[in-house]
């Protein structure tokens, strides 16, 4: 789960981390009180849940009350990547002397969490790892003991930090690692984290993201989730319990197992398809679950033939099968579909579906062909 920078920011201030004065306006007499309350000279800042928020134009300095008005005006007619901006952070504009790119996050290669710091900040730490990679500093933490002071250092001196700011900026390493560990997150990260003028750091910018199989720890942070930002289908999949992802092929995928539905997907590949989605059903799926799963798939216009593989253990193929039905029935597909049923029930299963019309495949092989074969018809 994403959060937005200025949920981010109160989390990290929660840790003792120094972020600037500033408050969430959803209207532009909103903002320019605000920018009254703070002494006019302010940052205004798209709140969406997207990365290039500055290079289109999301984030203007303002330089009176007035101007902070007139920019959040502008700024919230946009649409940022497709996104539109409902909301604006005011905050107070800081003095900066120099940026410093700081963040956690899982390195699974290395089965534990990564610090990562450059004194390039400011811009994405994508570009910075494509054209300077050696300019990122990695220091791996143990999870069960914790960041270290003398991995703060490290870190300080990899960035070439003035001695006269370690101190401070340990203090926020350590903020970021607790903010990190305690929120379940998988990437906690300051960019910019800046060194003032008045020789004092602070987080001008946070991102956060959860862990979502953890938020059921976290009911504060679940409430937290802006799902006008998300996508349609994977909210409505959420509602029913699927896991589902949205990609760009054009063949439908609907599996019971993730391991099965990453071989589904791999397969249709091998046979010159592109997939439309992964998506489980889980184990013990009834026909409610799969027809709900059937309406997220085909409101994807992308989707030219749907592939059902389904191995009946706990999930019984029947069941499966009147979920079909079911979805049938309420959207009359017009595409094709290929169904593999095998296990529990699967006579039974493929005895309803075969009056329904449907392509049946008795392998994943041949299911796959067929899925490609009737998406390019």
């Amino acid at each position: 789960m994403k959060l937005h920078e200025y949920q981010s920011k109160q989390i990290f201030a929660k840790y003792g981390i120094p972020i600037p004065k500033g408050r969430v306006a959803a209207t532009a007499t909103e903002a320019r009180q605000i920018a009254e309350e703070l002494g006019g000279r302010v940052v205004v800042k798209s709140q969406v849940l997207v990365g290039g928020r500055g290079k289109a134009g999301g984030i203007r300095l303002a330089r009176s009350a007035k101007e902070a008005e007139e920019v959040a005006t502008q700024i919230l007619s946009m649409e940022i990547k497709g996104l539109p901006v409902r909301k604006v952070l005011v905050d107070s504009a800081a003095n900066i002397e120099q940026e410093i790119y700081l963040g956690i996050t899982n390195d699974r290669a290395a089965r534990r969490p990564v610090f990562m710091a450059s004194a390039a900040g400011g811009v994405e730490i994508e570009e910075v790892a494509r054209t300077n990679p050696e300019k990122i500093i990695k220091v791996h933490i143990d999870p069960l003991l914790g960041l270290r002071d003398y991995q703060a250092r490290d870190i300080a001196i990899g960035i070439d930090l003035p001695k006269e700011y370690w101190k401070q900026f340990g203090d926020i390493c350590r903020g970021l690692w607790r903010a990190y560990m305690e929120c379940d997150a998988t990437l906690a990260e300051i960019n910019p984290l800046v060194i003032l003028k008045e020789k004092s750091l602070m987080a001008l910018d946070g991102k956060m993201l959860v862990d979502d199989n953890a938020l059921f720890r976290h009911p504060d942070l679940a409430e937290m989730r802006d799902v006008d930002e998300e996508d349609v289908a994977e909210t409505e999949a959420r509602k029913y319990g699927l896991s589902f992802i949205k990609l760009d092929g054009n063949i439908g995928c609907m599996v019971n197992g993730a391991g099965l539905a990453m071989t589904t997907m791999d397969i249709v590949k091998l046979f010159g398809g592109e997939p439309a989605n992964f998506l489980d059903i889980g184990g013990g799926a009834g026909a409610d679950k799969v027809a709900a799963a059937m309406r997220i798939i085909l409101s994807d216009k992308n989707v030219k033939a749907i592939l059902f593989n389904v191995f009946g253990g706990i999930t019984r193929c029947d069941e499966v099968a009147k979920g079909i039905l079911v979805a049938l029935k309420e959207v009359k597909p017009t595409i094709p579909m290929v169904v593999r049923l095998v296990g529990t029930n699967a006579e039974e299963g493929r005895k309803l579906l075969a009056d329904a019309h449907m392509i049946t495949a008795e392998t994943l092989a041949d299911a796959a062909k067929k899925s490609v074969a009737a998406a390019k018809a």
